[in-house]
C-alpha cells in the first residue's frame, strides 16, 4: 500500500513539474509574440511619422527625417532578405556577419540623426548635414549591395535548377513518345495499291455445282445451330415487358 502511494505522489509530482514547464514555455512563447508585435507596430508608426516630417517640414528637419527614413529602410529589406535566404543558403552567413558589423554603424548613424531632429541651432546643423548625406548613403549602398547579391545569388540557383528540370522533362517526353523516335519499317510495293484496284486484279472464282452424291440434309434437324442468347452487361437497361392486353 505504501508502495502504491509512493508512486501516486511521484506521478503528481510529475504532472506539476511538467505542467509549470509548460506554462513557463507557453508564457514565454506569447510574450516573446507579443514583444515582436509592438516593436513592429512601434517601427511602423515611427516611420509614418518620420514619412510625414519628410514631405511637411522644409529645410535641414525634413531632409533629417529623409535621411533615417532611407537608412531604416534600406537596412530592414537587407536584414529581412538575409534572415529568410541563410535559412536555405549556408553560404549567406558570412553575409549576415557583415551586416551585423553595418548595423553597428547604421544604429550609430540612426541615433545621431534622432538626436539632431531636435538642435535649435540650424546653421550648424546644415553645416553638418553634407557629411551625414554621405555616410547614410554609404550605408544604405553597403545594405543595397548585400541584399541585391543574396537576391541574385537565389535567383541563379533557381535559373540552374529550372534548366536541370527542363531537361529532365524532355527526356522524360521523348520516352513517353518512344514511338516517334523508333525507325519505320518501309511500305511494301502492294501497299501502296488500292484495295480495289487488287481485289479486281484477281481472278474471280465461280461458286462450284453441288457434288450428285452428296446426302440429303435432314429435315428434323437444322442446318445451322441457333444462336444463344446475346450477353448483357451491367450498363444496359432491362427491355420493359410488353402489355399483354
Amino acid at each position: 500500500m505504501e508502495a502504491v502511494i509512493a508512486v501516486l505522489a511521484l506521478l503528481f509530482v510529475l504532472f506539476v513539474v511538467l505542467g509549470a514547464y509548460a506554462t513557463v514555455k507557453v508564457v514565454g512563447a506569447a510574450k516573446r509574440s507579443a514583444d515582436r508585435h509592438l516593436t513592429q507596430a512601434r517601427r511602423t508608426v515611427e516611420d509614418h511619422t518620420l514619412k510625414v516630417k519628410s514631405f511637411a517640414q522644409t529645410g535641414p528637419a525634413g531632409e533629417l527625417a529623409q535621411l533615417r527614413l532611407t537608412l531604416r529602410t534600406s537596412m530592414r529589406a537587407t536584414q529581412d532578405a538575409l534572415e529568410a535566404g541563410a535559412a536555405e543558403d549556408q553560404s549567406l552567413k558570412e553575409s549576415l556577419g557583415l551586416f551585423e558589423r553595418l548595423s553597428a554603424h547604421g544604429h550609430e548613424l540612426d541615433a545621431e540623426l534622432r538626436r539632431l531632429e531636435s538642435e535649435p541651432d540650424r546653421g550648424t546643423l546644415g553645416k553638418r548635414l553634407p557629411g551625414l548625406r554621405e555616410r547614410t548613403h554609404r550605408i544604405a549602398r553597403s545594405a543595397d549591395s548585400l541584399r541585391w547579391a543574396a537576391r541574385d545569388r537565389a535567383r541563379h540557383f533557381a535559373d540552374d535548377d529550372l534548366d536541370s528540370l527542363s531537361t529532365q522533362i524532355d527526356m522524360e517526353t521523348g520516352a513517353l513518345r518512344h514511338w516517334t523516335t523508333t525507325g519505320q519499317q518501309p511500305a511494301s510495293a502492294s501497299a501502296s495499291v488500292p484495295p480495289s484496284a487488287s481485289a479486281s486484279s484477281s481472278p474471280r472464282r465461280l461458286p462450284e455445282a453441288p457434288a450428285e452424291d452428296a446426302p440429303a440434309a435432314d429435315p428434323a434437324r437444322p442446318a445451322i445451330t441457333p444462336p444463344g442468347p446475346r450477353p448483357t452487361y451491367p450498363w444496359q437497361k432491362k427491355p420493359r415487358p410488353e402489355s399483354t392486353t
